[in-house]
């Protein structure tokens, strides 16, 4: 969940000077719209995640807190059993549960393949629960009110689903499809923002 995001801001005016004859003659300044400046990842999320692999499934409750680079997640079952923190900032990333004990890696996907051997796009969560791509390659498809409805990157197809005119969703279906006709799917209810 460790994001990458760079912010560039830049302001751009444009002004032209020319003669007509012997007059000076001095454009105004045209006006423009400085570019669209992405808000820093920052969010807290409540919910319900489903795993289903071709060889296991289960889920969980989760509470995400996410400070631009920096993350705080926690993992349940019902009434809090089976409790799994998982902390990160930029080059380390935890994960602690009496399952497993105290797991280190350097970035969320070498954690996730740590502990369960299984490879996903971690760190593009943190943009497609925004309702954003979270690379320039993404594939966009967007709902009859404009709002992204389906995001296709680095292998899998995220359908975002919203409540009536929300601008994020609340829920997200992620599959990857595999070479054996079946499929890998991740899919997260979204209960508090």
């Amino acid at each position: 969940m460790h994001t990458f995001s760079k912010f560039c801001l830049s302001v751009m005016t444009i002004s032209t000077l020319a003669l007509a004859g012997c007059q000076q003659y001095i454009q105004p300044q045209e006006q423009h719209p400085a570019p669209a400046v992405e808000a820093p990842d920052q969010f807290n999320l409540q919910g319900k995640i489903g795993v289903k692999t071709p060889q296991q499934s289960g889920s969980a409750f989760f509470t995400w807190v996410q400070e631009q680079d920096e993350f705080d997640i926690e993992l349940s079952g019902i009434l809090g059993v089976g409790k799994t923190q998982i902390n990160g900032k930029p080059g380390e990333v935890t994960l602690n549960s009496a399952k497993t004990g105290l797991i280190s890696a350097a970035t969320p996907e070498e954690l996730l393949e740590r502990a369960t051997g299984w490879n996903a796009p971690i760190t593009h969560l943190v943009k497609w629960v925004q309702a954003k791509p979270a690379t320039r390659q993404a594939q966009l498809n967007k709902d009859s009110s404009g709002r992204i409805g389906q995001i296709i990157e680095d292998g899998w197809t995220v359908d975002l689903n919203y409540s009536d005119n929300t601008e994020l969703p609340n829920k997200l279906v992620l599959k990857q499809a595999l070479e054996t006709g079946k499929e890998n799917r991740i899919t997260m209810v979204i209960q508090n923002r």
